[in-house]
């Protein structure tokens, strides 16, 4: 009655391996884009801007990056807030070094910088994984920070060891700095975030995808039918980091629009868009959106419900968030360990037999 796949027929093989095969589906995506697209920046304000709707899309491109490496090629990573700052900083650099540089180009150049970043730290992957990869990376996350820290070249020789974005416009629309509108930013961070889950959605449907969950679920038995594990596992490594890095470069040139790596970047920042990843569901596009959502409006929600309407205080109030967290992460894992994407990929199974039992 609500979801249908009946009277939906594909007459050739394009049709049928489209990224939304359904009718319904593509017509559900295409009214949350025009949307986005369309209705968002005229209603918008900072607020929802810098409380809500900025940090859900950069977090949901992080996401994207870390779920294609840990979800899809089953690569544990610990390290995604240092592969941030390499974006951040190598904006930066981009922007300072190139002020007439189009600031799509500045962030997509930092995103390739990460990538090969990426793609160096994760040569240990070919050698070993678990928990020892795991290891690794968190080395990397160390490191790096250590590095944009200790060497005065990346933030320009700057006597606060800070970085701060410089004005910039796309088609004469200023999208970074402290004179951006809300609108600009939200539409500037959407293109980026609508590409990504394009691209991200193609590559785990072709060939790619299933060579890195061929290496996620039997890396033996992946390379004895003819997968590559450096190939594949680099391959995984470096668009992971490059839509870390894009994320890294949004989050700091238009959002906060000035960072100090340590505070911006640490190892808090790797977990939490690990715990996005695992409570929006493991190898799953949609998942990656849930999550970034779910861990985005939490503490915003609580703060309406436990501050504004209980009168709670404010400590108690982030505390009761980190229990939230955990409990979930303990209940996802061993209930349901694809996350929020499965419990919606259930609630679609109902509604295509509703008003009938299953």
């Amino acid at each position: 009655m609500f979801y249908r796949e009946a009277g939906d027929f594909s007459t050739s093989y394009p049709e049928d391996s489209q990224t939304f095969p359904i009718k319904f589906d593509r017509i559900r995506y295409y009214i949350v884009l025009a949307i986005a697209f369309l209705v968002v920046p005229f209603i918008i304000n900072d607020y929802w801007a810098n409380a809500i709707l900025l940090p859900f899309l950069i977090y949901a491109i992080a996401s994207i990056g870390l779920n294609i490496l840990t979800g899809y090629c089953g690569q544990v990573s610990l390290g995604t807030g240092g592969f941030m700052a390499v974006g951040a900083y190598a904006c930066y650099k981009f922007m300072t070094a190139f002020p007439d540089l189009s600031m799509f180009i500045n962030v997509i150049l930092a995103g390739v910088v990460t990538a090969f970043v990426g793609m160096l730290f994760g040569l240990p992957s070919l050698r070993i994984k678990g928990f020892y990869l795991a290891v690794a990376t968190l080395a990397a996350q160390f490191f790096l920070v250590w590095l944009f820290n200790r060497v005065p070249w990346f933030y320009n020789y700057s006597a606060s060891g800070q970085i701060n974005a410089p004005e910039r416009e796309v088609f004469g629309i200023i999208v970074t700095g402290p004179n951006t509108a809300a609108w600009a930013s939200y539409l500037f961070c959407l293109i980026f975030v609508t590409f990504a889950a394009i691209i991200a959605r193609n590559l785990t449907r072709g060939s790619t995808g299933r060579k890195w969950m061929a290496i996620r679920d039997m890396d033996i038995a992946a390379e004895i039918i003819g997968v590559n594990p450096l190939k594949a596992k680099l391959t995984a490594f470096g668009v992971s980091s490059f839509f870390i890095g894009i994320s890294g470069a949004l989050f700091f040139a238009v959002y906060l629009g000035a960072v100090e790596v340590g505070e911006a970047f640490g190892i808090t920042k790797s977990f939490l868009i690990l715990f996005m990843v695992i409570i929006g569901g493991l190898g799953s596009v949609f998942g990656s959106f849930a999550g970034a959502a779910f861990m985005v409006l939490l503490p915003v929600a609580l703060k309406v419900i436990g501050v504004d309407v209980l009168g709670w205080p404010t400590d108690i109030v982030a505390h009761f968030q980190l229990v939230i967290v955990g409990a979930l992460i303990i209940m996802f894992l061993i209930v349901e360990p694809h996350g929020l994407a499965q419990l919606w990929r259930l609630a679609k199974e109902k509604l295509r037999l509703w008003p009938f039992p299953h």
